[in-house]
């Protein structure tokens, strides 16, 4: 027998040439191979006569070969070949183009199964390149539930399920490691059976249970995962903080908490005097003021004779961090450092001195507060902000620069229940569900470009009123391919044709961190009308000023994405506005963009998000240190999510450090999993 871990070269067929195609999918190994899930299936079971047979509906169906096939050459590059077959009850004309092997093997007088899509009228029908095969033969493309593979150029779905079957034919499958008393109590097929009939069913009916049983593993999986982290974590212990006066920092607010932000902050003190180490979420929509609550955690860590970090995801965020924080805390006494990776060698020797010998409270920085050379005298409380960027790694590694600091992550983007079950689920959760007063509502419009000239002018009269505006663009270089607009590009047009005598910025991802400083910096104390961006201003940019966003080529953005650029604007006290533009005819998508237009509830947009684009797109990057489901669809499999929730936590207090079989897989499957999530943070 093979082993799962043995490549797929070692399959007939597969040679240098195919397993760069497999690679393309991930595919290394037979273990990768038979782990390779089928994205749907077409059932391909049922014969019918041709004459049962429907216009436009593929089916399967036996007849005789009525004539030898012949072919045409028509002109370089096209053969056809047109052969008559017939059934009991009608006579069908089958054309097949450029396929030599059809020519060869339909013989006359012999009978086969044919598989394909009927066409034609009233004056006669036909089919074309349809598939099929002997009734001697064993079934393959027709007679069968027939698995469809994700796949890639150069590989057919008959490639795949040849090498799939001859996977499964000399290698056994993944080990079990769900116990008997899950499977048995939520009707679960064993290992081996689901691994072979997720690629070979009898029926759809197994198709469904072995999908079933590999929806519920996954989440299993994971959710054990988290559960030994929370587990680990409620075994840990800490000094409680005696020192939870907070009138200092909130008498010199310049205005007072919302109610959403205050019962935030107490449940961050009750952590704090509980004893063992705080793990908090604290989620809020755009502008909803978790920062507050960040500067108020920090405060108090501090007075209790902690360090802090503060850790964003981008340089421009990091210093936004910075500066605001500064303004809040320095007055109180605190002592604040900024730390990121385009300071120079000698800045940040400084900084990480100051921070190793205890000379600075709270430290704001980006990935440079993980690098080994960041040291800290008494690290207490960790603060990670757009916490989806930062995978479960990254936050225990900036972590172990203490002894079990507090941590505390904060996430702009508001996730959907089911999303949020997964992602933080090794965390305790704080809503932040209100914004503070004065925020007014953005109206949202979706255009196409036959609007551009009112655009236009709506952007010049927001600018004659004294305030400015953010045009956003897909990408930062011209593509032809794509027909996008390019920030580049764009910020050009639009200063020496449209708008020459305005102030036109840009700003994009590929620019240094001191170009995008001083732009951001510039437009911020309005020294620009008009800033020409990507999506580098997503998250945390603050110009109370800008009142009107513009998105070119919106339906290039997922939902919550648009939402998060949305929040760009109308931070101030101004009425502000949001126009999409969009050139997509398509119907979906038109739907998934109107449905921003009606709402500026950012968890409402999440969940639509989510029903649309599926997680594996949800954040429009690979950066959540999500694991990838292969199978698991969050928007559908709710149910099934919550039972293995439920099972794992069983299975935690139970077995968790057994030393079966099954528990010693499944730790090493949980292990595999974290570390292949946080790979692709990398």
């Amino acid at each position: 027998m093979a082993r799962l871990t043995d490549p797929i070269t070692i399959l007939k067929g597969v040679g240098p040439t195919m397993a760069k195609r497999f690679a393309a999918l991930n595919i290394f190994t037979l273990g990768d191979l038979i782990c390779h899930f089928p994205r749907g299936y077409e059932d391909r079971t049922k014969i019918l006569p041709i004459e049962k047979m429907e216009v436009d509906v593929p089916a399967c169906f036996k007849a005789m070969v009525m004539n030898t096939p012949r072919t045409a050459h028509i002109r370089k590059g096209l053969d056809l070949t047109k052969v008559q077959v017939a059934d009991h009850t009608a006579r069908l004309t089958l054309t097949f183009f450029n396929n030599k092997f059809a020519a060869e093997q339909l013989q006359y007088g012999r009978e086969y199964i044919f598989y394909g899509t009927l066409t034609g009228d009233f004056v006669g029908y036909s089919m074309t390149n349809p598939v099929f095969e002997a009734l001697e033969s064993q079934p393959m493309t027709t007679r069968r539930v027939l698995p469809i593979y994700p796949l890639t150029a150069g590989l057919s779905n008959a490639a795949m399920l040849k090498a799939v079957r001859q996977a499964l034919a000399i290698c056994d499958t993944p080990a079990e490691i769900l116990p008997e008393s899950v499977r048995r109590e939520f009707g679960i097929l064993d290992a081996s059976r689901a691994y072979y009939a997720i690629h070979e069913p009898a029926n759809m009916a197994e198709a469904e249970m072995a999908k079933k049983r590999l929806i519920f593993e996954e989440f299993f999986v994971f959710s054990a995962g988290l559960s030994l982290m929370r587990a680990a974590r409620t075994e840990k212990k800490t000094a409680p903080y005696r020192n939870l006066n907070l009138s200092p920092f909130t008498d010199a607010l310049p205005f007072s908490l919302t109610g959403a932000q205050k019962r935030a902050i107490d449940e961050i003190v009750h952590d704090f005097s509980s004893g063992a180490p705080m793990n908090r979420l604290v989620q809020g929509d755009v502008g909803s003021g978790k920062t507050m609550v960040a500067a108020a955690a920090a405060y108090l860590a501090i007075k209790n004779g902690h360090q802090a970090a503060l850790m964003a995801p981008t340089e421009i965020l990091a210093e936004q961090h910075y500066h605001s924080l500064s303004r809040l805390l320095t007055p109180l006494g605190l002592r604040i450092a900024l730390l990121t990776g385009s300071m120079t060698p000698k800045q940040k020797q400084q900084v990480r001195t100051a921070l190793e010998n205890g000379e600075m409270d709270l430290a704001v920085g980006t990935h440079a507060l993980l690098s080994d050379a960041t040291q800290f005298a008494n690290l207490g409380l960790v603060i990670a902000d757009e916490q989806h960027r930062f995978g479960v790694g990254q936050r225990a590694k900036l972590s172990a620069k203490g002894s079990d600091p507090h941590l505390l992550v904060m996430s702009a983007t508001p996730i959907p229940r089911t999303l949020a079950l997964l992602m933080y689920g090794d965390l305790e959760v704080s809503i932040i569900d209100e914004l503070p007063p004065g925020r007014k509502s953005v109206d949202t419009f979706l255009v196409n470009e036959s609007y551009r000239a009112r655009i236009n002018a709506f952007i010049r009269k927001q600018v004659q009123e004294g305030h400015q505006c953010f045009v956003v663009c897909p990408a930062v270089e011209e593509n032809e391919d794509l027909g996008i607009k390019a920030a580049t590009v764009w910020a050009e047009t639009l200063q020496k044709t449209v708008f020459p005598d305005l102030r036109i910025l840009l700003i994009h991802g590929q620019m240094k961190g001191a170009e995008k400083e001083a732009a951001m910096t510039a437009f911020a104390r309005g020294e620009a009308d008009v800033l020409v961006a990507t999506t580098v201003i997503e998250v945390g940019v603050d110009v109370p000023n800008a009142t009107l966003m513009v998105i070119e080529d919106a339906d290039r953005f997922g939902l919550s994405q648009l939402h998060q650029l949305r929040g760009r604007v109308g931070r101030g006290g101004h009425q502000s506005y949001c126009i999409l533009t969009s050139h997509n005819r398509n119907q979906e998508t038109l739907a998934r963009l109107k449905a921003l237009c009606k709402t500026t509830d950012g968890f409402k947009i999440a969940e639509e998000d989510l029903k649309m684009r599926g997680p594996g797109d949800f954040f429009g990057s690979r950066q959540s240190g999500l694991p990838t489901f292969r199978v698991a669809n969050l928007s559908m499999d709710l149910q099934t999510l919550k039972d293995a929730q439920a099972a794992s936590a069983r299975w935690i207090d139970t077995e968790g450090t057994a030393d079966t079989p099954e528990a010693i897989a499944l730790r090493e499957r949980i292990g595999t999993l974290f570390a292949r999530a946080e790979g692709t943070m990398n």
